[in-house]
């Protein structure tokens, strides 16, 4: 579902902020990245969603060459960053119709999915009202639904779980399962070791831009725990 062959991005004359990074996330994973801040996760993937130009590289959506039609492979997949920007003039319920009117949904699709996912983030009798008056978390729960109604073959989230309350966060990581059941699937940032761990069947680890582990969770695990590895790994 997701190529990514020797990607290389700088900013400037700085050093690079990814480094040769190649990995491949098939269908029906729920594939976790990890790193420190600065290492350099965001930006892989802002190349990947198409918001960042990239040096070097090739990166491929469902075999579709991210440069040669960004926008076929846009059409397939979504990108949910740690602080989303919505439009805050608009209602919850019109930034949603708003976001099925690109993507083509029809209207008893959307309304039912939308139902679907307010439902389960209990945030249906909210959207009647401004996106300004959102909370972050609120704000964060929106935007899941909007990736969501689409049903994304490719879903890409950068610290999904930074500014939801418990029961939200449960609630995503029902629905992720769900998603990957039904044959796409999710590449994901966190700095939630726990969550990676048990929630991952794959997981790659990130320093100064250069991978530095990548595969099945028991894999790269091994004996150890996720955390204990990780701070082997990025303390070196």
């Amino acid at each position: 579902m997701l190529e990514i062959k020797n990607l290389v991005k700088s900013y400037g004359n700085g050093p690079r902020a990814v480094d040769g990074l190649s990995l491949s996330v098939d269908a029906g994973d729920i594939y976790g990245f990890i790193g420190h801040n600065g290492a350099g996760k965001t930006t892989t993937l802002k190349c990947i969603s198409g918001i960042l130009p990239f040096d070097e590289g090739e990166i491929f959506v469902d075999g579709i060459d991210i440069r040669k039609d960004p926008m076929a492979a846009k059409r397939i997949m979504r990108y949910i960053p740690d602080n989303p920007d919505l439009y805050t003039f608009l209602t919850g319920e019109g930034y949603l119709n708003f976001l099925c009117d690109i993507y083509g949904i029809d209207e008893a699709t959307r309304r039912e999915r939308i139902q679907k996912y307010a439902a389960a983030f209990e945030i249906e009798t909210k959207l009647g009202d401004l996106v300004g008056s959102y909370s972050h978390g609120m704000c964060q729960k929106l935007a899941l639904i909007g990736a969501l109604v689409q049903q994304p073959k490719l879903l890409m989230l950068d610290e999904p779980f930074v500014g939801l309350d418990p029961k939200a966060a449960h609630t995503l990581k029902g629905i992720m399962h769900e998603l990957v059941e039904s044959g796409s699937a999710i590449f994901f940032s966190t700095h939630v070791l726990e969550v990676a761990e048990k929630l991952c069947n794959k997981i790659a680890i990130i320093k100064n831009g250069k991978l530095i582990a990548k595969g099945s969770m028991d894999e790269v695990r091994g004996d150890q725990s996720l955390e204990e590895l990780f701070l082997e790994l990025t303390d070196k």
